[in-house]
C-alpha cells in the first residue's frame, strides 16, 4: 500500500500523471482548463460525441469560456473522446457528472451510478476515483466503493476514492476555479493524501475533512443555506407587498449592518444545478433515519411557488388595465437561471413561460445569452431571442423582467414598455406601469 500510495503521489506532484475528466459541463470543463493551463496531460471523456466533436475541433459550447481557451487547450495536447477504455490510462478520475431529482423529486443516482459501472472494468491500481457531483451523504461509501472494489481492487491500499464537491458558479467574475477552497473527504489516511496530491496542483486552498460523508453533508449544508435564506425572504417579500412596503428597499436597508446579517433577495423562483435540487437529496436521506426536515421542506415549498406568485401579479397588472391575461402578448426579458451567463438548467424562467403559455398568452422573450431557445428535457419552445427595439417592446402588452442580464437597456424598456413586472427588483423607483413581483 505504501509504495503504490507514494508513486500515486509523486505521479501529481511532477505533473507527469493523466487527468481524466468524466462529463464536460459546467463542471468538468473549467477543471480540464486548469489542469491543462498547469501543465497537466488531460482526457476529457464524455457520452456526448456532440460535445467531444466540439471540443476537439476547439470549439466552446459553454458561454462564458472562450472558444479560444479550448484551442490553446486542444494545442497543449487536450483531447476529449466517448472511448471508456481510455480510463485505463488515466492515473486520475474525476467524476463530473448531473445529479437531478426524478418526478417524485427523489435523487436521480442514475448518472453516477452508470458512469461508475461503465468505467469500473477499466480501473487499475494506482488510480484514483474523484466524485465531484452533489449528492446525498453516503453515495461515495455506499454506491461507489463497492462497485470500484468489485474488480479486486481495495479502496485505500490498491485504489484511492475520494469525494470532492464543485463549487463553481457560472459567470462570477469573483471567483474561478484556483481560487475557491476545495473540500477533500475520504475514509482512508491514503486515499485523503492522494486526493490532497491530486487537487493541491490546481487549488490554491485544500480543505480535508475527516470522511466522504462529512464532505458530502457540507456541499448540502452550502446550498440549502442558500435555499432557507432565498425562501425566507421570498416569503417575506409577499408579506411585505401586501402591506405596501417594497422588499427590496428593506433589505438593502438591512444590508447596511456590519455584522450579523447577509443580504439575500427575492426572484421568481430558484435556478441552476444545485440550489432547486441539492435540499432534497438530504430530505431524501433524512427519512432513512426516521426524520423529517420539516425547515428545508418548508423553504422548498415557498420557493416552488415563486413562478406562480409572478404570473398572479402579471393578471393582476393586466386586470387594472382591463385586460385578460389570456391572449395578452407578454415578452419576458431573461431566460437563463440567472444573470449575465446562458445557463438554463431549472430556470424559473421557463416556468413561467410554460404557466403563460397553459393560461392562453401569446409569449417571446430576449436574451442576450440565449438567442435560440434550446433542447429542454421538460420544455419545448420554438422560439429566438427578440431584438429589443422601442416598437417591439411597445407592441407588448406587458414585459416580465425574469433575469436582470447587465446587457438589457433598462431605461429603453422603461420607456417603451406599457407595462413591467420586474421579479428582480430592478426598477427601485415607482412608476405608475411598473409592478414589483
Amino acid at each position: 500500500m505504501y509504495l503504490q500510495k507514494k508513486e500515486s503521489v509523486a505521479k501529481f506532484k511532477s505533473k507527469k500523471a493523466l487527468i481524466g475528466i468524466v462529463g464536460l459541463g459546467y463542471v468538468g470543463l473549467p477543471l480540464m482548463l486548469r489542469y491543462n493551463e498547469i501543465g497537466f496531460r488531460v482526457l476529457g471523456i464524455d457520452i456526448d460525441g456532440s460535445k467531444v466533436k466540439k471540443l476537439n475541433a476547439g470549439i466552446s459550447y459553454i458561454e462564458h469560456i472562450p472558444p479560444t481557451k479550448i484551442i490553446e487547450a486542444c494545442q497543449s495536447g487536450f483531447e476529449a473522446t466517448v472511448d471508456l477504455s481510455r480510463v485505463s490510462e488515466c492515473d486520475a478520475l474525476i467524476l463530473c457528472v448531473p445529479t437531478p431529482l426524478n418526478k417524485y423529486r427523489e435523487p436521480d443516482m442514475s448518472f453516477v451510478i452508470n458512469t461508475t459501472d461503465a468505467i469500473k472494468p477499466y480501473l487499475r491500481s494506482g488510480q484514483i476515483v474523484s466524485l465531484e457531483s452533489t449528492t446525498y451523504p453516503g453515495t461515495t461509501e455506499e454506491e461507489l466503493l463497492p462497485r470500484v472494489q468489485e474488480c479486486g481492487l481495495v479502496v485505500g491500499k490498491d485504489i484511492f476514492l475520494v469525494y470532492s464537491p464543485e463549487r463553481e458558479d457560472p459567470g462570477n467574475i469573483d471567483f474561478y476555479t484556483r481560487t475557491i477552497p476545495k473540500i477533500i473527504g475520504a475514509d482512508t489516511p491514503a486515499c485523503l493524501e492522494v486526493g490532497t496530491a491530486l487537487y493541491e496542483q490546481a487549488i490554491d486552498q485544500i480543505v480535508p475533512v475527516s470522511s466522504t460523508k462529512t464532505a458530502e453533508m457540507t456541499k448540502l449544508l452550502e446550498n440549502i443555506h442558500r435555499a432557507v435564506n432565498i425562501g425566507l425572504v421570498n416569503e417575506m417579500k409577499i408579506v411585505a407587498d401586501r402591506m405596501g412596503i417594497d422588499i427590496f428597499e428593506v433589505v438593502d436597508a438591512a444590508a447596511t449592518k456590519p455584522f450579523g446579517f447577509t443580504a439575500y433577495y427575492p426572484g421568481p423562483g430558484l435556478g441552476g444545478h444545485c440550489i432547486p435540487i441539492d435540499p432534497f437529496y438530504l430530505t431524501w436521506k433524512a427519512r432513512e433515519y426516521g426524520l423529517h426536515t420539516r425547515f428545508i421542506e418548508l423553504s422548498g415549498e415557498v420557493n416552488k411557488t415563486m413562478p406562480e406568485y409572478v404570473v398572479r401579479k402579471l393578471a393582476d397588472g393586466l386586470n387594472e388595465r382591463s385586460q385578460a391575461l389570456k391572449g395578452s402578448k407578454v415578452l419576458v426579458l431573461g431566460i437563463s437561471y440567472k444573470k449575465n451567463v446562458g445557463d438554463m438548467r431549472e430556470s424559473p424562467s421557463v416556468q413561467i413561460m410554460e404557466l403563460l403559455k397553459a393560461k392562453g398568452c401569446a409569449i417571446a422573450y430576449s436574451d442576450p445569452h440565449v438567442p435560440v431557445f434550446p433542447k429542454m428535457r421538460e420544455h419545448d419552445f420554438n422560439l429566438k431571442s427578440e431584438t429589443l427595439s422601442r416598437e417591439n417592446i411597445g407592441s407588448f402588452d406587458a414585459v416580465l423582467l425574469t433575469t436582470d442580464h447587465d446587457k438589457f437597456d433598462y431605461e429603453l424598456i422603461k420607456v417603451a414598455s406599457r407595462l413591467i413586472i420586474d421579479s428582480r427588483g430592478k426598477y427601485r423607483s415607482a412608476a405608475s406601469h411598473i409592478i414589483k413581483a
